[in-house]
């Protein structure tokens, strides 16, 4: 299951740097907003590693903005998808660990 989630936050990742590469795309909030969503999602489903997965669904946009635009600051990105990844594998183990009521 782990290298399906994995296949599936490197697949997020791309398509949501790809639309943030479009001309008419100007919102980086949405593009953050997508990039925690699609992380915390990943990070709900992950037993371990939630870092992986974090870097997985976010490498996509440092990578662009350093061979593309030659800027390191686009490394900073990376903060918004660790964030959701932490938040979903914490999410993830509540609901794992909780009993189920009857």
């Amino acid at each position: 299951m782990q290298k399906g989630l994995l296949a599936a936050a490197l697949a997020a990742g791309l398509l949501i740097a790809w639309a943030d590469s479009r001309p008419g795309w100007d919102d980086a909030g949405m593009t953050a907003a997508a990039l925690v969503v699609a992380a915390a999602v990943v990070g709900f489903f992950a037993r371990r590693r939630p870092w992986l997965f974090g870097l997985a669904v976010g490498l996509w946009m440092p990578l662009g903005g350093l061979v593309l635009k030659h800027d390191a600051r686009f490394l900073l990105v990376v903060i918004f998808p660790l964030a959701g990844a932490y938040a979903g594998r914490s999410l993830g183990k509540l609901a794992r660990e909780r009993p189920a009521s009857s």
